[in-house]
């Protein structure tokens, strides 16, 4: 795998969404043009894939670095008032939760820049043994409003090797896109372990309750005990794996928390744009509590064999029309069947 540094603020930031990686930049395509051969969802996971350096036999295409915890969650008496989901109601149900790092990159040193955001997926098991999914990420929006802007950007990102011209079509990519540019100037600071983590759902989905009511909201998944992020000057002391490190070591002490909310939407806000950051001051409605407890014995066996999809949704939460959440599962399954050939 090739070692380059890029000097462009931008690209470098743009890397730490995990759409690119610094150490395939100059092998990436060089054309930035979208084509009609392939579905553009497939089109991503080829991108991707070359950007970081891959294909990488058995990893995912794009949080290909991740480790897999198993707990429970705890329905608060607010969810029923929400969402009708049985999941959300008053039983416990067991969870397998799988962190990650950005970039389909799996050795990627955690306080990399390219390692941001940060995901989690949240596998529920219901009572009746089947599941559901919330699948999040570490900062609270997204760069396209459509597959084929994402698309778009990568291959401006692949594009931008050190012989592009100038401007390097990521910069022009940036100066047409506001909402890609607002992404990438937004702090990524690492977090001092995933347990001090927080997680957004970057795509909204409508809720119904027992009474027929409905409201548009995107998840948050918050630590109880706060988020912490380690300064620049920490950053660069840590070790490669220390978030993998750290957490089995927590866990062995005691259950690392989180609590489950939902941000409902206003009236004014768009429910199917990915770019559209809701204001903080909209209502929030605690779902429950994520309480996990052991690494999973079995998590690299696990992750390689499964698929987690945010449309394998239950009675009372469906999908919102928003193109990116439902163009997800078709690039999740591309690199689901590719890996499992590997």
């Amino acid at each position: 795998m090739k070692n380059m540094k890029i000097k462009n603020t931008f690209v470098m930031s743009l890397i730490a969404f995990s759409i690119s990686n610094v150490y395939a930049l100059e092998n990436a395509a060089t054309s930035g043009s979208i084509t009609a051969a392939k579905p553009v969802t497939e089109q991503i996971v080829d991108t991707l894939t070359k950007l970081a350096g891959g294909p990488h036999a058995g990893y995912r295409a794009n949080h290909a670095k991740g480790i897999v915890v198993l707990g429970e969650f705890t329905p608060a008496k607010s969810a029923a008032s929400i969402t009708k989901a049985a999941h959300l109601q008053t039983t416990k149900s067991s969870v397998i939760v799988r962190f990650s790092d950005a970039t389909g990159v799996p050795t990627i040193p955690d306080a990399d820049g390219n390692a941001f955001p940060k995901g989690i997926a949240i596998r529920f098991t219901l009572p009746d043994s089947t599941t559901t999914d919330i699948v999040s990420i570490s900062t609270n929006g997204f760069p396209a409003a459509t597959p084929e802007d994402f698309l778009g950007l990568l291959n401006a990102v692949a594009a931008s090797g050190a012989d592009a011209p100038k401007p390097a079509p990521i910069e022009t990519f940036l100066g047409t896109h506001p909402a890609a540019k607002a992404f990438v100037t937004m702090p990524k600071l690492p977090p001092v372990s995933f347990a001090t983590q927080g997680f957004y759902g970057v795509n909204a989905f409508k809720f119904t309750n027992a009474k027929g009511e409905t409201q548009y909201g995107r998840y948050r998944i918050m630590p109880v005990k706060g988020q912490h992020f380690l300064s620049a000057e920490a950053a660069k002391k840590t070790t490669p794996n220390y978030l993998f490190e750290d957490l089995p070591k927590r866990l062995a002490k005691k259950p690392v928390q989180y609590k489950l909310s939902v941000q409902l939407a206003d009236k004014t806000d768009n429910v199917n744009d990915a770019t559209a950051v809701w204001p903080d001051s909209r209502k929030q409605v605690l779902l429950g509590t994520l309480t996990l407890k052991t690494v999973d014995a079995d998590g690299v066996k696990f992750e390689k064999a499964t698929m987690f999809n945010p449309l394998t949704l239950v009675d009372g939460i469906e999908a919102s029309e928003d193109p990116i959440l439902l163009a997800r599962p078709a690039a999740y399954a591309v690199s689901y069947g590719r890996r499992l050939n590997k």
